[in-house]
Parts: structure tokens; sequence; C-alpha cells
């Protein structure tokens, strides 16, 4: 063999090689129901380009069949994992069955899944949805000295971040006897539904005048019943406080306009601790926490300006 043949031999093996290494991960997503839900699936997006990951994307458009069918088009394909972001709790069991019987391991990405068998998933990353909720409601007790009418935004129902959120949030203001929440119902984490279930709860409560704060799951819906509190011709941040969770760029602005009192960080950028968990998985077959916390900071109109800065001034 010539060195001109050895050197195309050379170069088909690193060829082979390298795509022999290449990962391709599918990723069931939630769907985009949010500003902060885009900005996730974004960041994975570009994470896994970063990488060199073949991501195959699956927008689920919030329904738990469309995951469902996803995953398993990922354990046809081969993929080497799976992340998925679940609409809800319940019902993974089978599909999740399936996914280790073809030796394909699975990442959790921010909501939980109900599973007694915690040995069908790696692990989990996501915030502690009880601890948002608990920093909202602490928050607000202290602004507002214990005494608030509450009404609540609730998001999908039967999610892990709605079911957390709420029970953190309760478990603060139990504490407090004249808070109390006067109305809770379900928005769908949607910017729309927000303003739309806003409108009605002030016509039930007389016109909102009664209303100390809002408490919304997410910061879309808190941004659509802004909107519907301005229309009722009250002044969202002031007549009303407006306490939320996520810490996207459109509450920033909110929040410079003081119509929102208080929102609790959710990262969005989970892509590259979910790769570094398969990547090492894939290598060594470590065991890791079942779940794996990202901790988030608590941003009022007394603390934003630095990071409503790096955000927007510096870009």
């Amino acid at each position: 063999m010539n060195n001109s043949t050895k050197g195309l031999a050379l170069c088909a093996l690193l060829s082979v090689t390298g795509a022999a290494q290449a990962l391709t991960v599918g990723f069931s997503q939630v769907g985009s129901e949010s500003g902060w839900r885009t900005t996730f699936s974004e960041s994975v997006k570009a994470e896994a380009e970063r990488r060199g990951i073949d991501l195959k994307f699956s927008d689920a458009q919030q329904k738990q069949e469309n995951q469902i069918k996803a995953i398993r088009s990922f354990i046809a394909q081969g993929v080497d994992a799976i992340v998925v972001a679940p609409v809800v709790e319940t019902g993974w069991k089978p599909v999740f069955m399936e996914a280790k019987r073809a030796r394909i391991p699975i990442v959790i990405v921010d909501r939980n899944v109900d599973l007694k068998n915690d040995s069908l998933y790696v692990t989990r990353i996501a915030p502690d949805f009880t601890e948002e909720g608990k920093k909202a409601a602490n928050w607000l007790m202290n602004a507002t000295a214990g005494k608030c009418n509450i009404v609540e935004l609730q998001g999908t129902v039967g999610s892990s971040a709605a079911i957390g959120r709420m029970e953190g949030f309760n478990s603060v203001i139990a504490n407090y006897p004249e808070a109390k929440i006067v109305r809770s119902q379900t928005a769908e984490f949607t910017r729309a539904k927000g303003k739309e279930v806003m409108e009605s709860i002030l016509k039930a409560e007389g016109g909102g005048e009664s209303i100390c704060a809002l408490w919304s799951h997410n910061d879309e819906m808190a941004l659509g019943a802004i909107q519907a509190i301005k229309e009722a011709g009250l002044k969202p941040g002031k007549d009303i406080h407006v306490v939320s969770v996520d810490a996207v760029d459109d509450i920033f602005k909110a929040l410079a306009a003081g119509e929102v009192s208080a929102t609790v960080e959710m990262s969005p950028h989970m892509g590259g601790p979910a790769f570094d968990v398969i990547e090492e998985y894939l290598k060594t077959k470590k065991k890791f926490d079942k779940w794996i916390v990202m901790d988030g900071k608590v941003f009022t109109t007394e603390n934003y300006q630095q990071e409503y800065k790096a955000r927007f001034v510096n870009q």
C-alpha cells in the first residue's frame, strides 16, 4: 500500500470513527405555550448543535399522546438517548419500559413523572417547583404583612409544575390567617388564557378592588392577566400585586414598568446539564441522583436592574 492509499484509508477510518461517536438524541418537548418554553427549546437545539449532537426534536403541542408517539418513534429510529419534558405526571410507565427494553436511556427535564420504578430513567433535571411556590408566597407575605386576598392562575392541570407551585405557595400562606386565595382557576400556562380567565375573575370579584394580589404559576399567564387588569381600570403592580414564576424577558419589561411585583427565576438552559448526563452515562453507566436541582433567584422591582441590563442594554 503506497502513502497515498494509506492516507485515504486513514481518512476513511477517521470518518467512520467520527460518525460512530456522534450522538443521536430524541427530545420530546411539551409544546410552545410560552416564551419561556420557546427559549427552552431553542437553548436545547443550540446546545445540541454546539456539541455535534443530532437532535430529533418533537413538539407535543401540550398533548401527552403526542409525546408517547414521539418516544416510540425515537425508539424505532434507534436513538442513543431520549430527553423528555413531560406534559403531565402520570401515564408514562409503558413507553418508558419500551425504551428500557431497547436499552435507550431517558433523561427527564423540567416537569416530573409519577413512576414507582425510578430505574426507568437516568435522572431528572429541574427546579424545585414547591420551592418556587414558597419563594413567591414568602415575598408576597412580607410585602403585604400577611394580609391579602389572592387570586390564583393555575398552570396545566396535572402537571408537576402546577401541582408543586400550588403546594408550595399554599404551605406558606397557611401560616397567615389574614391571607387567603379567593379565586383559583387554570389558565393552561398561556398568555391568551391568562387574560381571558383574569377578565372573568375581575367581573366575579366586583371589578377587582378587593383583590390584593395575583399569584400566577407562570409569567405568560401573568402577562395576559396584566392586560385584563389594565383594561379594568386598575394598575397592575400597584392596585394589585403581580407575582409569578419563570423570569422571561417580557416579565422584566413589566418589572421595569412597575406592572409586576416579583418573579421567581426558572432557568430554561437545561440542555447542557441533560447532555452532560447522557454523555457520561453512555460512557460509564454512572448512576446519578434521581433529581438534579436547578435553583433560581427572586427578581423584584427593587433588584431587577442588573439582570435587565444584562438582557437588554448590553446586547
